[in-house]
């Protein structure tokens, strides 16, 4: 089992035809992404008693996400607005003070020793605001130390949200460590860095204890440096881009569910994830690419189903 840590939230996605309200929230799209590709995944997430926070859980239900950890909590879901261009690309205004997904204490957490669990997935704004974000990343530092699962971030930064710089260089670099897989989008990169290479983060972060790096670049496809020093290139599926929200998450659920089916996930993660070979880097990334070319293709965050991916892969179903 795959447990994802975040925040659950509504998008009104606004377009010229109008505003429609939709489940969304990095985290909450990861954990769907890897439901619709067969892989057991429960969500620990605080939702509000509201109505938005009914429909989040009932579209995560809906989608076999497990709610067993699922936290509920007093205060209001959060929202975000995506307006979204001509062009599908979408930017985004967040309503999120005093919101539930944010108000994390350490006794709302379960013990992972003894769990199923095999990988623990993080990132964006469950990382970056307080007060839950250093309960969560206390919670990523103890199963680090204890070996037990794999650890998993990813950046997806949002400055329109956290802008200080230099305040989120300080937070990257306390959690960096934290993870044994790691992944940026290029964007993320640019903002944070403006004046370094991906190469020279990757490579720092690969120092830092990260066993995998991984930077997506859009339309450009993705990198990836492997626990050895390797560096592996996977172009982008070409598509027919209707818009990309949660195609960084679904790129996302499609590594860590193709992660899981190699049995690189689990104890020892170091050791599972150096034992990776390089065609199965390969793999790896055109399954995660795939399945967020089939996202950007259709309308919102709607990832593909395992089926879906293997009609275009040629893996079994």
């Amino acid at each position: 089992m795959i447990v994802v840590a975040g925040e659950a939230l509504i998008d009104l996605v606004v377009t010229a035809e109008g505003q429609r309200a939709v489940p969304g929230g990095s985290p909450a799209n990861v954990a769907v992404t890897l439901a619709r590709l067969d892989q057991p995944v429960r969500l620990l997430a605080r939702f509000g008693t509201d109505e938005y926070g009914r429909q989040l859980a009932e579209h995560l239900s809906a989608n076999r996400v497990d709610l067993g950890w699922a936290v509920r909590g007093e205060e209001p879901s959060s929202v975000a607005v995506a307006t979204l261009s001509a062009t599908g690309q979408a930017s985004y205004e967040f309503r999120l003070a005093g919101a539930a997904d944010w108000q994390w204490t350490p006794q709302e957490l379960p013990e992972l020793a003894g769990s199923p669990a095999t990988a623990l997935h993080t990132g964006s704004l469950a990382l970056a605001l307080a007060p839950g974000a250093q309960v969560l990343a206390d919670l990523l530092a103890r199963e680090r130390r204890r070996d037990g699962l794999t650890v998993s971030i990813d950046l997806n930064l949002r400055p329109s949200i956290v802008p200080d710089r230099a305040a989120e260089q300080e937070r990257v670099r306390r959690q960096v460590p934290l993870a044994n897989l790691l992944k940026a989008s290029d964007e993320d990169l640019d903002w944070l860095y403006p004046d370094r290479s991906a190469a020279d983060v990757m490579a720092e972060w690969h120092a830092a204890g990260v066993s995998c790096a991984v930077v997506t670049r859009g339309g450009e496809g993705a990198w990836l440096l492997a626990p050895d020093g390797s560096l592996h290139e996977e172009p982008a599926v070409r598509t027919t881009v209707v818009d990309t929200v949660g195609a960084g998450d679904s790129f996302t659920g499609g590594l860590l569910a193709a992660l899981a089916d190699l049995d690189a996930l689990g104890d020892r993660p170091a050791d599972r994830l150096a034992a990776v070979t390089a065609s199965q880097w390969g793999a790896v990334l055109r399954q995660a690419a795939t399945v967020a070319a089939l996202t950007s293709s259709r309308r919102g965050a709607d990832p593909p189903t395992l089926a879906e991916v293997a009609a275009l892969l040629a893996i079994p179903s």
